[in-house]
């Protein structure tokens, strides 16, 4: 038990420090594009949430070939992996022409949200620059998520952590440019910065693959074969579910703060103080979760299923201490942590009760999380989305529109609930996640428990 929760704990470990370094990529953006104008920082965040929800969504569907390669990588059939990765560049290919056309044809979401038009063609712009880069970036993806199936998370989080120390300063100097030398490019600056360290980080990730003598046994540089329908219709009924329940719950996170923003200045600011709290909370039971599911389908491969469920145990007892504790944290120190972010009194107060809120939020999330990227361990991911869909678009955000726009609200047993707020929002998001937890805790439980032996 001991050298499995080490084992976990050192993958998790390693995983969320690239995490963490690839969100530092958006935090430089932001600061060195509101340091350019405020106009360029308001098109970065329009621009911004459009990448993410595509790439993101995009990213999910290869993610979940993880625990393909892990029950491979536990079976000791080593030389099926090549083949197998080489079957999924073709998924990665087709992804990487779905997302560019929604990264070079951005209008009709432009006008859906009604995004001002003094604002349009600098977003155009930042989307074409990075939608040039996003095949490069699904290639790095499909990368990290071998290493994690193999238990080599370090060569992602090296290469990652590299692409941040090179970021920070391009980024400065092709947005605010070099006095006599070089130009200040606005947003584009950030767009390039992003096109550049991706290809650096793909070129990276190739020559590893080429260099490294972990890898000679899987056969990664073989001849590519033609595409095999079999295969790629398995990936794609564990990946297609997969990225589409992550475009749900990034899209209403996206548009959880659209709402907000119509109740002005403060609200707008307090959320955005919870959201950022939010994601970085986040990444440590998403770290767990990919360790995890790693440790369980490397189990499930080897045949040692009471393994894989001594794996599932205590990646969700990590998952249940480390949330508890930064909760608890939260809880404690949450009016200290408001103030960090901002001068505003109003905004403080607001921004301290927010966090309050997501003390719950933060345990449900992850708990959920890490049932989804388990679950996937046994081919389970339809029931995700579905569940995401009901639960994150239904209740959490066209629950919390209505609460929080409705003409009047008084339904008993919710008067709990805040009008004409963002408190809304996250109360009854966090609702929508105890229910999704719910749901999908005992299905994990009873297909971790009643998995026959292979």
């Amino acid at each position: 038990m001991s050298s499995e929760r080490s084992t976990i704990i050192r993958h998790a470990g390693t995983v969320v420090v690239g995490q963490l370094a690839v969100m530092a990529f958006g935090i430089t953006d932001t600061l060195v594009a509101g340091h350019f104008a405020d106009t360029a920082l308001a098109a970065l965040a329009v621009a911004s949430a459009t990448y993410v929800t595509v790439h993101i969504s995009l990213m999910g569907i290869l993610q979940a070939l993880l625990p393909v390669w892990a029950e491979l990588q536990g079976a000791q059939r080593h030389a099926e992996v090549g083949p197998s990765v080489r079957q999924a560049l073709y998924l990665c290919a087709i992804t990487s022409i779905l997302g560019m056309w929604a990264l070079l044809c951005p209008g009709p979401l432009l006008n859906w949200t009604q995004v001002p038009l003094d604002l349009q063609a600098d977003v155009r712009s930042y989307l074409t620059i990075v939608a040039l880069g996003l095949p490069a970036s699904l290639l790095f993806r499909l990368y990290g998520t071998l290493n994690q199936s193999l238990g080599k998370p370090k060569l992602v989080t090296w290469v990652q952590v590299g692409a941040l120390i090179v970021k920070i300063p391009l980024s400065i100097i092709l947005v605010l440019g070099i006095p006599g030398f070089l130009q200040p490019m606005g947003l584009a600056g950030c767009a390039w910065a992003t096109l550049a360290v991706t290809l650096m980080m793909i070129s990276l990730a190739l020559w590893l693959l080429r260099r490294q003598d972990f890898y000679t046994p899987y056969r990664i540089w073989a001849p590519m074969e033609k595409p095999n329908a079999v295969i790629l219709l398995h990936f794609l009924r564990l990946g297609l579910p997969s990225g589409l329940a992550i475009g749900v719950e990034v899209t209403s996170f996206t548009l959880m703060s659209l709402f907000i923003a119509r109740l002005g200045v403060v609200a707008t600011a307090s959320h955005q103080i919870a959201a950022n709290m939010a994601a970085v909370l986040y990444m440590i039971p998403l770290s767990l979760s990919i360790a995890s599911s790693s440790r369980v389908s490397y189990w499930m491969g080897a045949g040692q299923i009471h393994r894989a469920r001594q794996s599932l145990r205590t990646g969700l007892s990590l998952v249940l201490l480390m949330s508890l504790s930064l909760a608890a944290l939260m809880g404690w120190q949450h009016q200290t942590i408001a103030q960090l972010y901002t001068q505003s009194p109003d905004v403080a107060v607001l921004a301290g009760n927010l966090l309050l809120w997501l003390m719950l939020y933060h345990l449900a999330d992850a708990v959920q999380v890490f049932c989804v990227f388990t679950l996937r361990c046994y081919g389970i991911t339809v029931l995700p989305l579905i569940t995401y869909t009901l639960s994150l678009w239904g209740l959490g955000l066209a629950g919390g529109y209505a609460v929080a726009y409705g003409a009047s609200f008084d339904v008993p047993g919710l008067t709990w609930l805040t009008p004409q707020s963002p408190l809304t929002f996250w109360q009854t998001g966090s609702l929508a996640l105890y229910i999704t937890a719910g749901v999908l805790l005992p299905v994990l439980w009873r297909a971790a428990y009643r998995h026959p032996l292979r």
